[in-house]
């Protein structure tokens, strides 16, 4: 186990009293080379909600993810869990958003999966026997137990995956934003993920092209193309959409 580096720990407000976790407001956002990747984007996320955000390479998606804990700043308002997305804000709202990028490699730079899991609550500040309880936690929320050791970068992309997000879990993120989580997997691997996320307790926002997963999984749906949301409803409407999907690069399951 790496050292302890004691800081003074964050202990992130409480979301379970707000209605509104999220709260977005005319968000738009250019990259450096004049690409125009979300336009005037407006959009609330009430506690407890499962929603995908599905649409065609391109759509805006991820850049909208990474908004959420202040990776990019666009313009617009952006709220989280009411406080504003500033500065002052932000190492509190990325103690309660816990985003999941979708290679995992991104996410796994330690040598051994205890590390990598570890990292989070080792920068909190948290002692060592919390540390290794949250460990211990996160593992076994993802169905990783027994896997402290183990070389990161010897296991298979779905082992990443759930590696990846015990990561998180293991800060105690009370909104977790994942990105594709199902790619690249095979049907047993993707069978996992989708009964993890099932049980995961969390407001959740979950980007992918995985329309059948999105229907099992998610209520809402929130379809992107263009750098605009063109549709924002009940998964189980929408989806069914045949127009509406051909419409935006996206075909029915």
């Amino acid at each position: 186990m790496p050292p302890i580096v004691h800081k003074s720990p964050t202990t992130p407000p409480s979301l379970a009293e707000n209605k509104t976790v999220i709260d977005i407001n005319n968000l738009g956002f250019s990259y450096p080379d004049g690409h125009i990747a979300l336009k005037d984007i407006s959009l609330s996320i009430q506690t407890g909600e499962k929603i995908a955000l599905v649409g065609p390479n391109g759509a805006g998606k991820s850049t909208l993810m990474l908004h959420l804990n202040g990776i990019l700043k666009g313009n617009g308002d952006l709220e989280i869990g009411l406080l504003p997305l500033n500065k002052e804000n932000l190492p509190v709202i990325r103690s309660l958003v816990g985003l999941v990028f979708q290679n995992p490699d991104d996410q796994l730079f330690s040598p051994t999966v205890f590390e990598d899991v570890a990292f989070g609550p080792l920068h909190m500040g948290l002692d060592e026997k919390e540390v290794i309880s949250r460990v211990e936690e996160a593992l076994a929320l993802v169905d990783m137990s027994g896997f402290n050791d183990r070389l990161s970068h010897h296991l298979s992309t779905g082992q990443k995956k759930r590696i990846a997000i015990a990561t998180v879990l293991s800060m105690h993120p009370q909104i977790l934003v994942l990105d594709e989580p199902s790619a690249g997997l095979d049907p047993r691997a993707r069978r996992g993920l989708i009964n993890l996320l099932l049980e995961l307790p969390m407001t959740m926002l979950v980007s992918t092209h995985d329309l059948r997963m999105a229907k099992e999984l998610f209520p809402r749906v929130i379809i992107m193309d263009e750098g605009q949301i063109v549709a924002d409803g009940e998964t189980a409407t929408l989806l069914e959409d045949e127009v509406l999907l051909e419409k935006h690069g996206l075909e029915k399951e």
